[in-house]
């Protein structure tokens, strides 16, 4: 929890936009206490040859897939306050560069879900919390 697929042409981004962007991504789950190793960001670069919108390659577009499991957003205001805040953190690498782009998030039922075969500490907020401090999965 949680993966963040970023499919795009193949000169969209440089090294220091993929670190940057997600050094930002993190940060938004970090910042309400999830460990930072429960993210993961795949940039996946495709050739215009193979990537196509409405029936015609592109080189301008970027798609965008993630999938959270630790957490669940309960409230419609709540969903809209994610979509919001991470198009913020989007928009310098990919609106701003004049692509267009989309999103969308998928929320998975936790009980699927383990790293490196342990169920995380989800209802266990002190376990978490030691999670996110060691920044690795420890056995409870």
């Amino acid at each position: 929890m949680p993966l963040h697929q970023i499919f795009h042409p193949v000169s969209a981004f440089s090294a220091s936009d993929k670190q940057k962007l997600s050094e930002r991504i993190t940060a938004m789950y970090t910042n309400i206490g999830l460990p930072a190793f429960y993210v993961v960001v795949l940039f996946k670069p495709v050739e215009s040859e193979s990537f196509y919108v409405g029936g015609k390659p592109t080189d301008k577009f970027v798609r965008i897939v993630v999938q959270h499991l630790a957490k669940q957003i309960p409230t419609e205001e709540g969903k809209k306050q994610f979509i919001d805040g991470y198009e913020s953190i989007l928009a310098p690498f990919i609106k701003e560069k004049g692509y267009d782009w989309e999103v969308h998030v998928e929320e998975v039922p936790p009980e699927m879900w383990r790293e490196n075969g342990l169920i995380p500490p989800i209802k266990f907020p002190e376990i978490q919390n030691e999670w996110a401090r060691q920044n690795k999965p420890i056995p409870y």
